[in-house]
C-alpha cells in the first residue's frame, strides 16, 4: 500500500484499526453477531509472536459454537482470502490468539511518517482534547534543601507534564509552598540562634546548611522570612539544574489570605458535611469513604493542616480541570480525606488523582549513604547532581516506576560506559551527528526523500530500528495514560540499542556501499535522530551532538 500521510502520530492507529475492522468483518461472516467490543487488536508482548495479535477467536468461541483454536483457524482462512493491507502471514498461537506478521512495506511508511512529521509532530497525540491538567509535585517545606526523594518526584512530575503536552493536554506544573505555621517559626529561630552563636532551639533545624545560611543573613531582617526566601532560592536552583521549572508557585499564606480556606469551610458547612464535637469542628469524610471523620479546626480555634490544604486544592481547579498530585511515600492516609473533602465541595472523585512516590536509596562503593554532611539528616539532591550530573541523575530517576523503591549506585552512574543508561542513549544521538559530520567531510549529502528507494532497507538491523520507531506514538500515549515516564525511558534505551546494532552491522559511508543503499541508510539515521530527540525531550534530558 502506498504511503498516505495521516494526522500526526496516527499511522500505527491506522494499521491497528484496519486490522480490527478486517477481524470484525471476518468474525461476522463466521456467524458471530454482534461481535463483542472486547475483541481487540494489539501488539503482542513478545515480538516473536508477530507484529499484531487479536483475541477474537478466544472472545467469540462460545458465540460461534466452536473451540478457540478451531475458530482461530477459520478466522485465518477467511482473512487469508483477502488479506488486510501489509499482512504477509497469519498464525495461531497459544489457546487461540491469531497473530499477524506484516510485510516490510509498512515499515517504509513508518520511516516516511517519522521524517515528514519530524520532531514537532511524530508521536504527538490529540487524545487529551485540550483538557487542562494541574500537576503538583515536589512541594517541599521551605526550611532547607531538597533531598534525593524530592529529586525523583521533580524528574517524574516534569516528565509527566511533558507527556501530557505531547498527548494533547494543557498541563500546569505547580509547587506548593508551606510558608506558614510552626515549622517556619522554628526555622527562623534556628537561623537567628546560629547567627548569634547560640544553640539551636529544641525541635529546631540542625545541619551545616543552617550555619552557612545564617552567616549569609543580613542584620535587621526577619529571620523566618529571609530563611524562607533563601530556602526557595536553593530549591529553585537545584530544580533548574535538573531542567525543572514550575508554571506556578503557590503560597499557603497567600491562599489563606485570599480566603480559599474560609470559603471551602463555608461551602462544606452549607452542604451539611460539617459538625461540631468536643469544641472542635469536624468534616464528615466517612460519608465519602474515609475510614474516620477529620478535624478541621481544633478546640483552641487553630485550623489543622487539612483545612488550608482543602482550600488550596479548591483553588487549583482554577488552573486545571483535573488535579494530579505527586506525594511522598508517607502520604497514603492523606489521599482519602482530601478526595472526600473535594467530593464534598462538589467535584467528581475522578478529578483528584494522587500519585504516591516511593523513596530513593543512594549507594557508593557498595555502601548506602544515610546522612548528608550539610544537613545531618538526609542526602541532598544537589549532592547527587554534583556527583553525576543533571542528565544522569534525571534519567536514572526515570528508569523505574514511581511507585517502587529505588536504589541508585553512584559509581555506576558516574561511569561513561554502556552500563550507564543515559550515556548509552546520548552516545547514540552523538554518534548520529558524527555520521552527519563525516558525510559532510566526504561531500556526501542526503538526496530528496521522494527520490530515495527505501526498499533498499532489508537488513534485520534496519528493520528492527524501524520497528522500534513505529512504536513511539503508542508508547507515548501509554506512558501518559499510565502516568509512567519510565516506559519512555525504556523505549529510548531500546531505540539506542537498535541503533548501536545497526551502526555496527550496516555501514553507510564505506566505499563499497551502493549509493542508493547509502541514501536510504542516511534517511534511516535521520529518523532515528528524530526519535531519540523526541524521547529524550520527553524525559527532560539533553540530546548532545558531541560526547
Amino acid at each position: 500500500m502506498p504511503f498516505v500521510l495521516v494526522s500526526p502520530g496516527t499511522l500505527h492507529e491506522v494499521i491497528r484499526d484496519e486490522l480490527l475492522a478486517a477481524v470484525r468483518a471476518a468474525l461476522s461472516s463466521l456467524g458471530v453477531d454482534p461481535v463483542p467490543d472486547s475483541v481487540v487488536v494489539e501488539r503482542p508482548a513478545n515480538r516473536d509472536h508477530g507484529d499484531w495479535s487479536t483475541n477474537g477467536a478466544l472472545v467469540c468461541s462460545k458465540l460461534a459454537g466452536r473451540n478457540p483454536r478451531e475458530l482461530g483457524q477459520a478466522l485465518i482462512d477467511t482473512l487469508s482470502a483477502k488479506p488486510p493491507p501489509h499482512v504477509e502471514s497469519l498464525e495461531i498461537a497459544g489457546p487461540g490468539f491469531v497473530n499477524f506478521r506484516l510485510a516490510n512495506t509498512w515499515l517504509y511508511d513508518v520511516l516516511t511518517s517519522v521524517l515528514v512529521e519530524g520532531e514537532a509532530d511524530y508521536g504527538r497525540s490529540p487524545m487529551g482534547g485540550g483538557m487542562r491538567v494541574n500537576v503538583e509535585f515536589v512541594s517541599a517545606n521551605p526550611t532547607g534543601p531538597l533531598h534525593a526523594g524530592h529529586g525523583r518526584w521533580a524528574a517524574y512530575g516534569d516528565s509527566l507534564c511533558r507527556l501530557f503536552a505531547r498527548c494533547g493536554y494543557v498541563p500546569n506544573s505547580e509547587a506548593y509552598v508551606n510558608d506558614r505555621g510552626v515549622q517556619i517559626t522554628l526555622f527562623g529561630q534556628s537561623l537567628a540562634a546560629r547567627k548569634a552563636g547560640q544553640p539551636v532551639p529544641e525541635d529546631g533545624y540542625q545541619g551545616e546548611y543552617v550555619k552557612e545560611w545564617a552567616e549569609e543573613m543580613p542584620d535587621g531582617v526577619d529571620p523566618a522570612e529571609w530563611g524562607l526566601q533563601r530556602a526557595l532560592q536553593d530549591q529553585r536552583e537545584a530544580l533548574a539544574s535538573m531542567h525543572v521549572e514550575f508554571d506556578t508557585w503557590s503560597s499557603e499564606k497567600e491562599s489563606v489570605a485570599a480566603g480559599y480556606m474560609q470559603r471551602a469551610l463555608e461551602r462544606l458547612r452549607a452542604a451539611g458535611h460539617i459538625f461540631e464535637e468536643g469544641g472542635a469542628t469536624w468534616l464528615r469524610t466517612t460519608t465519602f469513604g474515609d475510614d474516620k471523620d477529620r478535624v478541621l479546626i481544633k478546640s483552641d480555634g487553630e485550623p489543622t493542616y487539612l483545612l488550608p490544604d482543602i482550600g488550596y486544592h479548591e483553588s487549583k481547579y482554577e488552573r486545571g480541570d483535573h488535579l494530579v498530585t505527586v506525594l511522598g511515600a508517607d502520604h497514603h492516609g492523606y489521599t482519602a480525606r482530601m478526595r472526600a473533602a473535594l467530593v464534598g465541595l462538589g467535584h467528581s472523585p475522578e478529578s483528584y488523582e494522587p500519585i504516591i512516590g516511593q523513596n530513593v536509596k543512594l549507594v557508593r562503593h557498595g555502601q548506602e549513604l544515610k546522612l548528608s554532611k550539610r544537613t545531618g539528616t538526609m542526602i541532598e539532591v544537589r549532592e547527587l547532581i554534583d556527583d553525576v550530573g543533571p542528565d544522569v541523575a534525571r534519567f536514572a530517576y526515570l528508569l523505574q516506576s514511581i511507585d517502587t523503591s529505588q536504589t541508585l549506585d553512584i559509581d555506576v552512574l558516574r561511569a561513561q560506559a554502556s552500563e550507564n543508561p543515559v550515556y548509552y542513549v546520548q552516545y547514540a544521538h552523538a554518534r548520529i551527528h558524527a555520521i552527519g559530520r563525516e558525510a559532510a567531510n566526504r561531500g556526501v549529502e542526503r538526496g530528496s526523500l521522494a527520490d530515495t528507494d527505501l526498499t533498499q532497507l532489508t537488513h534485520e538491523r534496519e528493520l528492527e530500528l524501524l520497528r522500534v520507531l513505529s512504536t513511539l506514538p503508542e508508547v507515548t500515549e501509554l506512558a501518559c495514560n499510565d502516568r509512567a515516564p519510565h516506559k519512555m525511558a525504556n523505549w529510548v534505551r531500546e531505540l539506542a540499542a537498535a541503533f548501536h546494532g545497526f551502526y555496527r552491522d550496516c555501514p553507510i559511508l564505506r566505499n563499497d556501499i551502493d549509493p542508493p543503499l547509502a541514501q536510504a541508510r542516511l534517511w534511516l539515521v535521520e529518523a532515528t535522530r528524530i526519535g531519540l530527540a523526541i524521547g529524550l525531550d520527553l524525559l527532560g534530558v539533553d540530546a548532545p551532538e558531541e560526547m
